[in-house]
This record gives structure tokens, sequence and C-alpha cells, in this order.
């Protein structure tokens, strides 16, 4: 009995189809991404006309508020990388024929190399809120020592993990596959 029964056949194409299910997480992603930029421009909006106020905004408060515009960008990448790499490594790929903006990276990012992208976008997220931490404490405020304490760890936690995560990459590349 050389041929797959129809049942395991069945099984097996609507096993298959199944990863179309995760499409409407990458269309949620979307709807965060444009969250993402209302947020955004509400911050720029705020913050411009403040720049330009007569004694407005001191280059501390410049700093601050540019590292949460950065924040945000930062997060909005991270949104279209795992949207991209997620869809194409799980869905389906992306077939944008002719499109001549398709970034480089687009249909060549693995899941080893997303994960690598994921923790970087993260710690660097981490060490922009945990420097605008200390810069609101070198303004003179009352810092919580036990807050400072934890941000510090849970950042260098994000660093040890990306560390981590490279080297089981590293290693994995370097032993023969089973």
């Amino acid at each position: 009995m050389g041929l797959k029964p129809k049942l395991e056949t069945a099984f097996e194409r609507g096993l298959f189809m199944s990863r179309w299910l995760m499409a409407p997480f990458y269309v949620g992603l979307a709807v965060a991404l444009f969250m993402l930029l209302i947020v955004f421009a509400r911050e720029l909006i705020y913050y411009v006309p403040q720049a330009f106020a007569p004694g407005g905004m001191s280059s501390n408060d410049v700093i601050l508020a540019v590292l949460s515009l950065v924040d945000l960008s930062l997060a909005g990448n991270l949104l279209l990388i795992v949207m991209f790499s997620g869809y194409e490594n799980f869905v389906s790929k992306l077939d944008l024929d002719g499109e001549t903006d398709r970034p480089p990276w687009m249909g060549t990012v693995d899941f080893s190399g997303l994960k690598m992208k994921l923790i970087a976008s993260i710690v660097a997220i981490s060490g922009i809120q945990l420097l605008k931490f200390f810069m609101n404490f070198s303004e003179g405020e009352q810092v919580d020592q036990a807050e400072a304490l934890w941000g510090v760890v849970i950042h260098l936690t994000f660093v040890a993990s990306g560390v981590m995560l490279a080297l089981m990459d590293w290693i994995s590349a370097k032993t023969d596959k089973h």
C-alpha cells in the first residue's frame, strides 16, 4: 500500500493551511504600528512648540524628548521586522513583483535572524528607557533606588539574554545537523 490514506493527506493539508491562522496576528501588529504612529505624532506635536517657546525646553528636556521619539521609532521598526519576517517565515512569501522599495533584508531574515533583531531592538529600547531614567535623576528629581536597581537588572537581563541567544546560534551553526 504505497499511497497515503486520503484521511492522512487531508489532515496534513489542513494542518499546513492552519498557518493562515497567523495572518490576523500580523494585521493586529499593523494596527499596533498605527497606534505607535499616533503616539509619535502626539508627542511630536507636544514637544515642537515647547522647543520654540521663549525660555522653553532645556537641553536635557530636548534630549529626553528626542529619546522618547527614538524609542517609539525603534518599537515601530521592531513591529515591521516581526510582521514581515514572521509572515514570510510562517505564513507565505510576500509576492511583490515590480516593487522597487522592498527593503533588502526582506525574505532573507530567518527565525534565528529574527530572534537576534528582536533582542537587539529590545536591548536598545531598554537602554533608552534606562538613559531617560538616569537623565531625570541628573536633573535633581528624587529617584527611587529600588526602581533604579530594577531598571539596571532588567536591562542587563536583556543584554545577557541577547548574548546567550547569539552564543546558542553560533554553537548551532558550528555543529553538524542531524
